[in-house]
């Protein structure tokens, strides 16, 4: 498991279907050691914090292994590294792999795994398609966020070595499918029970599956 390409940006406006939006969105790949702080890297920005950025959504990790079927599924897009918005894009570490509450080593730092990403409108914009969104929510492909538990440097080819794993061991994959589920089987309700106890996993996250198991009773 490791980092293939490290990835900043900062927000910037652009025109879309007649308005103008600002996004930070539009990430490229930077050499050499950067930075890697409580909030973000060096060089990188989130321009709407009310929905990006943050303590539980510090990097953003997208695995490489996903733009092979992003190039079968958009065959006539240009898809450089970088623009799913991600910081790290990784190789070895799939949605199944990574799980809530996993700590790693990565260069000088550590940090951990907190969530999926849910992206925004934003996204559409990044690949001037409207049914973006829709596509990357319904596939598994998500990749997700980490918080940064120990600040250092890091860059391209450092390795992600596996610290712990929270006992609960509720992979990404399984986040997903319980987020995407219309309704929860009682297996998918004990899941979210154990869920709901990984200390990780940001309180909002647990506000949202409580009321669903609510509703669903």
């Amino acid at each position: 498991m490791k980092i293939v390409s490290l990835n900043v940006g900062v927000p910037r406006t652009i025109e879309y279907r007649g308005g103008q939006f600002i996004t930070g969105i539009f990430k490229q790949p930077v050499e050499g050691r950067v930075a890697l702080r409580r909030l973000n890297l060096d060089g990188d920005r989130q321009a709407d914090l009310t929905v990006h950025g943050g303590p539980y959504k510090a990097v953003y990790v997208y695995p490489h292994e996903h733009y092979e079927y992003w190039k079968s599924a958009l065959p006539n897009r240009d898809l450089p590294i970088g623009i799913f918005g991600e910081n790290f894009t990784t190789e070895g570490l799939l949605e199944t792999d990574a799980h809530i509450g996993d700590v790693f080593a990565v260069g000088a730092a550590e940090v951990t795994v907190t969530q999926p990403r849910q992206p925004c409108y934003k996204l559409n914009l990044r690949f001037d398609d409207e049914f973006m969104v829709k596509r990357f929510l319904t596939n598994g492909r998500s990749g997700f966020y980490l918080s940064v538990t120990k600040p250092g440097e890091v860059g391209a080819g450092d390795e992600l070595r596996l610290l712990s794993r929270d006992p609960q061991q509720i992979s990404i994959a399984d986040f997903n499918h319980l987020y995407l589920a219309k309704t929860h089987s009682r297996e998918d309700a004990e899941t979210i029970a154990r869920l709901m106890k990984i200390p990780a996993l940001p309180q909002d996250w647990k506000d949202y599956f409580r009321e669903q198991m609510i509703t669903n009773q």
